[in-house]
């Protein structure tokens, strides 16, 4: 009775002064309305300052940065807000006492906005946690805004379900069975939020994709470091600084390269070969090989190469006034050879890895001599240098073998 009549103390006070029932009703409904306002605001003012200056000071004496993360995301101003919201819900059927029909509607709203100012301040924290765990080197490379939007979708779920029993008076159940007539329309309007919701939590449990990660998704011209995923999309940015988006659900449903695996291994792939003309190819003669043991590389190599053919052919008897019998050293077989002697010896590349020179199948052009090794060196432009600089070696090593590269020229059109 006594909040009542601290209420309706400018009613009596104008009615005692024989004012008529309309002034009284409706001045004593300003001043009250006035009076909680400017409490409310008075509240709010101090306690925002209070939280604010005991945020920043507990930050100031913690060793970690996530106090300084809730300032930055508005944390206390919004928990600031909730008491005079409190406030105004409490005074709400005092302030309207003489208008019944708009207590319940103003208490509607007071609810209303409670429920969103209480997922602010869920948003705000949730934040504060999303960036302070980014600073932290073994979440730098998970997709936590996935992981925050997901959460969030919970809370703004909770907080409609909780809106719709506020504004109907009906019970959870009933909101639910509304939802189920309506479900195929949800789908069709919700249904990128939907997918982009399961193809975040598969992304993430699978760990397909991680921020930082070199990905290659030639649909979308994607070819480049992942810098951001979240619930809708994943953000590349290009080597050529341009930001490519990509929808999250085309992560699990189309195919794309992650270089995550080359990155974690010992060295980078160099797969490029020399095509080399046919009509070079041929049996070296007794004179070549004697030339070719000027390479150290293959001298010894050769010597006992030589050896052993020489005693095969001799054991059957075969006649060398035609190079063709018996067994004979080729050009390109010997070139070989010094190429994986070179590769081997070569100090940027991983000896422990695969290191191999192979022959591919003849083409229009002549024959592929492949060179498969690694670099140690996976930083893109040391790669490329270490590359340029092994067959910058080889092409000029390609005459020394009386071998010729093709090159296309008019007249093989």
């Amino acid at each position: 009775m006594g909040e009542q009549q601290l209420f309706t103390a400018v009613y009596d006070f104008l009615i005692a002064n024989d004012f008529s029932e309309r002034i009284a009703v409706n001045v004593n409904l300003f001043v009250s309305i006035i009076v909680v306002l400017g409490l409310a605001f008075l509240v709010d003012y101090v306690i925002k300052r209070l939280l604010i200056a005991i945020v920043q000071r507990a930050a100031e004496k913690s060793k970690n940065h996530f106090d300084d993360f809730l300032v930055k995301n508005k944390t206390p101003q919004y928990v600031a807000h909730l008491l005079p919201a409190l406030l105004i819900a409490q005074t709400m059927p005092y302030v309207f006492i003489h208008f019944e029909e708009f207590q319940q509607n103003s208490l509607h709203i007071i609810n209303l906005l409670l429920i969103i100012l209480v997922i602010q301040v869920i948003r705000s924290i949730l934040n504060s946690l999303r960036d302070y765990l980014k600073t932290l080197s073994s979440f730098k490379d998970k997709p936590i805004d996935s992981y925050i939007q997901v959460f969030m979708i919970f809370v703004w779920m909770i907080g409609l379900v909780t809106a719709f029993t506020i504004i109907t008076g009906q019970s959870i159940l009933t909101f639910i069975t509304t939802l189920g007539a309506l479900s195929a329309v949800i789908l069709l309007i919700f249904r990128d939020s939907i997918l982009g919701f399961v193809a975040s939590i598969q992304v993430a449990v699978n760990d397909m994709v991680r921020i930082g990660d070199w990905i290659t998704m030639e649909k979308y011209g994607a070819d480049g470091d992942v810098i951001e995923i979240n619930l809708a999309t994943v953000k590349v940015q290009n080597f050529d600084k341009t930001i490519t988006t990509i929808p999250t659900y085309a992560l699990i449903s189309d195919s794309f390269k992650n270089w995550r695996g080359m990155n974690e291994s010992d060295g980078r792939r160099i797969k490029r070969a020399i095509i080399l003309k046919a009509h070079s190819i041929h049996y070296l003669s007794d004179e070549e090989i004697s030339e070719l043991k000027k390479i150290e590389l293959i001298s010894d190599y050769l010597d006992h190469r030589q050896k052993d053919i020489k005693e095969f052919n001799t054991s059957k008897a075969a006649d060398k006034s035609i190079l063709i019998n018996g067994r004979n050293m080729t050009n390109i077989g010997v070139f070989r050879k010094y190429i994986e002697e070179y590769l081997e010896k070569h100090p940027a590349i991983n000896e422990n890895m695969m290191i191999m020179s192979r022959q591919l199948p003849q083409t229009p052009q002549g024959v592929p001599l492949e060179i498969y090794a690694f670099s140690k060196d996976k930083v893109w432009k040391n790669y490329e240098y270490i590359m340029g600089d092994i067959f910058d070696h080889l092409l000029a090593a390609v005459p020394y073998f009386y071998l010729e590269t093709y090159e296309l020229n008019i007249a093989d059109r």
